[in-house]
Formats: structure tokens, C-alpha cells, sequence
């Protein structure tokens, strides 16, 4: 699968979960770590976790499985890592805060839309 349809399905499965402000960011001029980030953020932690589920849940119905998974049990700020795309699922305020986005301004960032 290529890694764009890949960040693809885990804003789809994002957004299933009402996921607010999804985005993906081309970081392949940006970094050689990963080739995309998928952003997004929710107003609760509770909801931050079943954002993190979905996308596990439905990229496992495809075999595709995590290789690390980081903050789940806080919910504030989880990273999912499959590789060349990593989502970052982020409760509202922490996503300010680390401000992903402009940290990485070099990155093309593209709104997801259904």
C-alpha cells in the first residue's frame, strides 16, 4: 500500500470518530524518518482514545498493525507510528500547545475532506 493511501485510511477512520481539524502533512521534504503525519484532535481524552481505536480497529481489518503506540493511557496526546505515516491524536489544548502545524511549517499540510 502506498503510504499516501495509507494516511488516507487513518483520516478516514479519524474522522469517523468526529476527529476535529484532520489534516495530513507531506513530510518527505521535511524529515527522512516518515513520509506523513496525520493530525488531528478531539475535546476529551475519552474521545482522544476512540479516535486512537477506530484507527487501529479498522487498519487491522486490512492487516495493517502499529509498530509503536505512546500516551494512550493519558489521552492527551497519542501517537500511532506504522512507519511512513505516523497520526498524532491530540486533545484540543495540547494540540495549541505543541502547535505540530507551525513546528513543521515546511511541511504541505492538506485539510482532509471526505
Amino acid at each position: 500500500m502506498k503510504t499516501f493511501d495509507l494516511a488516507r485510511k487513518i483520516c478516514k477512520a479519524a474522522d469517523d470518530k468526529k476527529a476535529s481539524e484532520v489534516i495530513t502533512m507531506d513530510m518527505r521534504k521535511v524529515m527522512f524518518s516518515t513520509d506523513y503525519f496525520v493530525v488531528c484532535s478531539a475535546p476529551t481524552a475519552t474521545q482522544v482514545r476512540a479516535i486512537a481505536d477506530n484507527i487501529e480497529e479498522e487498519l487491522a481489518k486490512e492487516n495493517i498493525h502499529f509498530n509503536h503506540r505512546e500516551g494512550y493511557h493519558e489521552g492527551e496526546w497519542i501517537l500511532l507510528d506504522y512507519g511512513d505515516v505516523v497520526a498524532h491524536i491530540f486533545k484540543e489544548e495540547n494540540r495549541q500547545y505543541y502547535a505540530l502545524e507551525q513546528l513543521w511549517h515546511e511541511a504541505k499540510i492538506t485539510l482532509y475532506e471526505d
